[in-house]
């Protein structure tokens, strides 16, 4: 596991002012949100930062449960400190081996030809079969001719590295850390269509948190998708981190209850899983848009980041699907999953030319070390590997 945070240096002077009760819904105010005073970020390098930060005790919750807040799973343990064991290299694979059918056919158009209008074809041809899109492809396109004027490149296989840098420098807007610690607890809400991995991905990275001492708060606001909360609790067992959850609840007052709890037992990131749904199932996605209303009432300064998580596969219906989801929510970043198989990746250049918006992790697999932190230069790298 990599080392994802920087931690900067707080100030011991700083006192945290107690957050407010959360029996019924705050009433507006002028109050400003506290921000924390030791912001973490996301690292793209995860060998910035070797050093694991103190895991920090949750404060226990009231058996009497006086504060009038929902009633949370306790956890048992304290998690274990994160390891080291992983490296880099060992990512870049994983990435590559699900990237290989889309970079195969890129890659084989630079084999023994020569650099003339007939390859610039297949390349088009290619890049619009890995669903970059028409306006990126026309983009690379141009970028990779002017390229391969300036370095007076004749060799097919240099003409290679330089679309890898071309697709790089497209990519780069997506990169951003994502950002723990401005805000007490920091608001994260989670939304994505069924089958895109979203409760998976909110899973792996309340891992990623708890591995590197950050108290972390679930909220089980799927209420839509049978067994969402049950799928929800097992991650917040093996996590051992609390959730707030209700049997057939309502989604808005699930977020409001989990919000006013992270606020209260001053947790440090409070993760709410909002329902599965497609962008054209409108009364749904009014719900989201109650939804983030009704968790800004329990934080005036939240969501922080309103993250939507895409499945690689489904190609250019997922540039639509970010293009649907921000006009509703106004989304922060997003979590781009199961880039192996089939998935064809170049759908991501299409994201950074029409809808540039930042891409925090990227997904390989099942496993909580397949999901990682968007790097341009490595996903381009292994794209073309």
């Amino acid at each position: 596991m990599f080392s994802f945070f920087k931690k900067k240096s707080s100030d011991p002077a700083e006192t945290p002012v107690p957050s407010a009760p959360a029996s019924a819904p705050a009433p507006e105010t002028t109050d400003k949100p506290v921000a924390a005073s030791g912001a973490k970020s996301w690292l793209r390098n995860p060998f910035a930062s070797k050093d694991t930060p103190p895991q920090a005790d949750n404060p226990p919750a009231s058996s009497g449960n006086s504060d009038n807040l929902p009633a949370v799973q306790e956890p048992q343990a304290k998690p274990e400190a994160p390891s080291d064991a992983g490296d880099r290299k060992g990512w870049m694979d994983r990435l590559k081996a699900g990237l290989r059918k889309t970079g195969s056919s890129i890659s084989t158009i630079f084999t023994g030809t020569k650099i003339d209008d007939a390859l610039y074809e297949e390349l088009e041809d290619a890049l619009l079969m890995a669903d970059t899109g028409v306006k990126a492809t026309q983009h690379l396109l141009a970028d990779l001719k002017q390229r391969v004027k300036d370095s007076k490149t004749t060799d097919p296989a240099a003409v290679k590295a330089l679309l890898a840098d071309a697709l790089a420098d497209l990519l780069k807007p997506l990169e951003k850390s994502l950002s723990i610690g401005t805000h007490t607890p920091t608001v994260i809400m989670v939304a994505g269509v069924n089958g895109a991995g979203k409760t998976t991905s909110i899973g792996k990275l309340t891992k990623h948190l708890a591995d590197h001492g950050e108290s972390v708060l679930l909220a089980a606001a799927d209420t839509f998708r049978a067994a969402a909360r049950e799928q929800l609790g097992v991650w917040a067992t093996r996590n051992t981190v609390e959730i707030v959850s209700q049997d057939g609840g309502d989604p808005a007052a699930v977020s409001f209850d989990a919000v006013s709890a992270g606020r209260a037992r001053k947790k440090d990131v409070v993760l709410v899983d909002t329902a599965g749904r497609l962008p054209t199932q409108l009364h749904l996605m009014e719900e989201l848009k109650k939804i983030k209303r009704v968790v800004t009432k329990a934080d005036a300064s939240a969501p922080h980041e309103v993250l939507l998580v895409i499945d690689g596969n489904t190609g250019q219906n997922a540039l639509n699907q970010v293009k649907a989801f921000d006009e509703a929510l106004q989304l922060t970043g997003l979590i781009v999953t199961k880039l192996d198989g089939t998935a064809k990746g170049g759908v991501l250049a299409a994201i950074a030319q029409e809808k540039p918006i930042p891409v925090y992790f990227i997904g390989v697999g099942e496993k909580v070390e397949d999901l990682e932190t968007f790097n341009a230069r490595e996903f381009a790298q292994a794209l073309l590997a």
